[in-house]
């Protein structure tokens, strides 16, 4: 990903240097686990260790490669250069290269998903802190676009809140899948390497054995958690869509914080612009552009092929690096998010009383009118007030066959806001819990 939109944290997993790192540590650690099996002399085992604190030099290892063209052999090579070539000679043993690779890379994919966890918990709360303040805040809820019923802002919050958690749920689930290594030797039946030697790296490295590999991990696994990265930043678009409607000149109802100095168009000053929120969005599709090269990377050649590197090659710094950006930048967005309550009082109004008329048609049942009837009064009235700027309950009042079963006092009670909210505690207990 271009700067524009990385974090450092997230970069320096899948810098060469982390990566290098990460190699030489599975393959010390399988060193230590050989000569604790009495496969090779400790001494070499201790060797190896010569280099923990050595900075590996990635243009060397470049150097390297463009003759071998090959990246494991340009790394140990390297390494023998760095530890002595005698000392180094057991190193990668009975190994393959994809048990190198294949349990770095899920080494960096838990890394990440541990920033992105970190990530979710601060929009958690952002999220948190905003739907308890807007708790009462009156706004009108949109279905097609079209004024529907009352909602409040809080339960705008509350609803991505709830979003994000099942999110966080996912993400941990995909973490725990896809934190397995593997150290299986060359098609993954370990004839030339010991089962414990992969129990030891594995342990070591923070993962857990592969059941059963072949000379890869099974990539079912790295689907799953690409797919998990795809649903987050589903939600983080389906916020930042609101975000953009709610702040549309037509609408006002919330806008993104807009700095001293800032400026929305090079040509109209006037202009505040959802710009961050449209990121968002354009971001969103970024990450779940690598859904599908993943779930496409499953299906390997019997005991593997290569098509499925030059993939994850570019999809994991890809997906996690812009996700971790735009879950940073949500929250920040819903943190300084301006709230116009006027503005929502102003829309919920605009069709003067038009919002009610649910609840009218209701009550015409109740006194005894039938559904389709009850139906034909309130559209009939309703239709006056898009039409012709008419007042709902105006209307309602002038019309015989409605007056007829409802008195003015019964039409005017169907016209209370509080009553739409009556049950923001219930829902705000589902989702919060004890502090709803």
């Amino acid at each position: 990903m271009i700067p524009r939109y990385s974090r450092p944290e997230m970069v320096s997993i899948w810098s060469p240097e982390t990566k290098f790192r990460i190699w030489y540590d599975i393959e010390a650690h399988a060193c230590d686990a050989m000569a604790d099996l009495g496969v090779i002399p400790r001494e070499n085992a201790q060797a190896v260790w010569k280099a923990k604190d050595v900075e590996f030099d990635v243009a060397r290892i470049d150097e390297i490669e463009a003759v071998t063209k090959h990246d494991v052999i340009a790394f140990l090579t390297h390494l023998a250069e760095i530890v002595g070539s005698d000392e180094a000679r057991f190193v990668h043993q009975g190994m393959t290269s994809s048990d190198v690779l294949d349990t770095a890379f899920n080494v960096q994919l838990v890394r990440a998903a541990d920033i992105l966890l970190a990530d979710m918990d601060n929009l958690l709360a952002a999220l948190k802190r905003r739907a308890f303040e807007h708790k009462d805040t009156i706004c009108i809820g949109r279905s097609h676009g079209i004024h529907a019923e009352p909602v409040t802002m809080g339960l705008k919050f509350a609803r991505f809140y709830a979003e994000m958690e099942r999110n966080k749920r996912r993400l941990l689930t995909a973490r725990e899948e896809i934190a397995t290594g593997a150290v299986s030797g060359a098609v993954g039946t370990f004839a030339n390497i010991d089962p414990a030697i992969e129990a030891h790296v594995c342990a070591q490295m923070g993962l857990v054995a592969e059941p059963i590999s072949t000379q890869v991990i099974p990539r079912d696994r790295h689907a799953a958690f690409f797919a998990a990265l795809g649903v987050v930043a589903s939600s983080v678009e389906n916020v930042a869509i609101e975000i953009r409607h709610l702040q549309r000149t037509e609408v006002l109802e919330a806008e993104e914080f807009f700095a001293p100095g800032q400026k929305g168009s090079s040509a109209m000053p006037h202009k505040r612009n959802p710009v961050l929120t449209e990121n968002l969005t354009g971001l969103s599709r970024l990450v779940r552009m690598c859904v599908a090269p993943a779930m496409e990377n499953v299906a390997l050649w019997h005991e593997r092929d290569i098509s499925h590197s030059s993939v994850e090659r570019n999809i994991g710094p890809d997906a996690t690096i812009t996700l971790d950006f735009a879950l940073v930048r949500l929250t920040s967005v819903v943190d300084r998010l301006l709230v116009y309550p006027d503005n929502m009082m102003a829309n919920l109004n605009k069709f003067k009383g038009l919002v009610h008329s649910q609840r009218v048609l209701l009550a015409l049942t109740q006194k005894g009118v039938s559904r389709e009837d009850s139906y034909r009064l309130v559209q009939r009235n309703a239709m006056r007030v898009w039409e012709e700027g008419k007042d709902f309950m105006q209307e309602l009042k002038a019309d015989s066959e409605v007056t007829a079963v409802m008195s003015d006092a019964e039409i005017e009670d169907k016209f209370d806001l509080g009553y739409h909210t009556k049950h923001v505690d219930t829902i705000f207990s589902r989702v919060f819990g004890d502090e709803g």
